[in-house]
């Protein structure tokens, strides 16, 4: 988005970007055998040290570096039981003052999200900082729940800095994720007021505050929604939803979305992905529908991502079909944009109807609606299960399209394919 003044604009106009964190990344990073520390839930502080103590092999560099890992490895528990318990001073002794105003607003933002689960886990050695004596860089992973009791937890790498002071090391700084896959957090830059109910948990800025009861309705009704569409069986333990006014939309996850975003779902691995919603320029009833939309994406996705963008058509189809709410065809917001689309030259294959960065509003919104009428082709000829059959095969176990039609539908997937062009065609004729 840029700075313009806009106006409210419909729904359709505002789908989804979906980002995918390529989580074995993350769960790649070297752990060192010899230090690991958990603290996952309230009420447990138990921590397992194992020390191994230095290799006979390591040089002397080695070995002053996993000594002080050890110490700064300590000093992240202690700093994990204090934000479980709610200790804030607790939570900054271990950190030079200097960082504590950085430190107070995370410790502020995770106690708002109610973190239930928060695991420190240094990737392997600090390295000295050049130039800066006596000052260490340690990249950590840490792993976090909200709301949930021993969820499966979501990681971030996030890059510490400390300073040597003998048996407890100083924290200097906790830096920004910024990882290429997800980008910051909102609860490492942002103060956040947040509401929680039985399947959601709504956050947004302080200056938004006034929003959260009605979002927190709209996604606990989008959420019964997207339940049905958990293909694994398995919904989210809680949908995870921010509602970014327009510095954080900028800022959130890396920002860079194409201009005609409205929302997207972000997966930040443990089987959750993470709703972000445009502020700007969302109508109640727009919320409601892309609401739907995003939160199916979270129930349906895997959390490595999908294959690519040949079966983006039915990614999107779904969750336009979960996203209209049942209206029937005629009411769908795009069913205009989409008869522009086919009359204007669209070649007939569903493969490749996704718009590009740049597209117009009205492209974007036939796009959508062409995996809409799709999907809904399907669901109306097979049914729901088979429909969502035919979804995990692909999307999940990424076998083929005609793998997939074969096991859900018993048919050939080029004969089902020209079905739904000719139904799509018909449709807006």
């Amino acid at each position: 988005m840029t700075d313009e003044v806009r106006q409210p604009v419909p729904r359709r106009l505002w789908p989804l970007w979906t980002v995918f964190v390529v989580v074995i990344l993350l769960l790649g990073c070297g752990l060192p055998a010899l230090l690991v520390v958990q603290v996952i839930r309230e009420g447990d502080a138990r921590t397992t040290i194992s020390r191994a103590g230095a290799s006979a092999s390591d040089d002397p560099a080695t070995a002053v570096a996993r000594g002080l890992s050890d110490r700064i490895t300590a000093q992240l528990h202690r700093q994990s039981a204090a934000l479980l318990a709610g200790d804030r001073a607790g939570y900054l002794a271990i950190a030079d003052p200097a960082s504590h105003k950085d430190l107070r607003r995370r410790f502020a933002a995770l106690r708002e999200l109610k973190v239930t689960g928060w695991r420190a886990e240094p990737s392997g050695l600090p390295a000295p900082i050049t130039g800066k004596p006596g000052e260490w860089r340690l990249l950590v992973r840490f792993q976090y729940c909200f709301v949930t009791p021993n969820c499966r937890p979501s990681p971030v790498l996030i890059g510490t800095r400390w300073r040597e002071n003998g048996d407890q090391p100083r924290m200097l700084a906790m830096e920004e994720s910024k990882s290429v896959e997800t980008g910051t957090r909102p609860w490492e830059i942002s103060e956040l007021a947040v509401a929680v109910g039985a399947r959601t948990i709504v956050a947004t800025t302080p200056a938004l505050r006034g929003k959260l009861p009605g979002l927190l309705t709209q996604a606990e009704a989008a959420a019964k929604v997207a339940d049905g569409y958990a293909v694994t069986g398995s919904p989210p333990d809680r949908y995870r939803i921010f509602y970014a006014g327009r510095t954080e939309w900028q800022r959130w996850y890396g920002g860079e979305r194409p201009e005609w975003t409205g929302g997207y779902a972000v997966t930040v691995g443990g089987g959750h992905h993470e709703v972000v919603l445009n502020a700007e320029g969302l109508t109640s009833n727009g919320t409601d529908d892309l609401l739907r939309h995003e939160l199916t994406h979270a129930a349906s996705l895997p959390e490595r991502g999908y294959p690519g963008k040949a079966d983006w058509w039915l990614v999107e189809g779904l969750a336009e079909f979960a996203g209209s709410g049942g209206q029937a065809i005629d009411r769908y917001e795009g069913i205009a944009d989409v008869r522009k689309l086919v009359r204007g030259g669209w070649d007939g294959k569903l493969e490749g109807v996704n718009p590009a960065d740049d597209a117009s509003a009205e492209r974007v919104a036939g796009s959508y609606g062409v995996g809409y009428l799709a999907v809904r082709h399907l669901v109306d000829r097979y049914g729901p299960l088979r429909m969502l059959t035919f979804f995990k095969t692909v999307v999940h176990d990424r076998r083929s399209l005609d793998a997939a039609a074969e096991k859900a539908f018993g048919e050939q997937w080029s004969t089902l394919h020209d079905e739904c062009v000719a139904y799509i065609r018909a449709t807006v004729a």
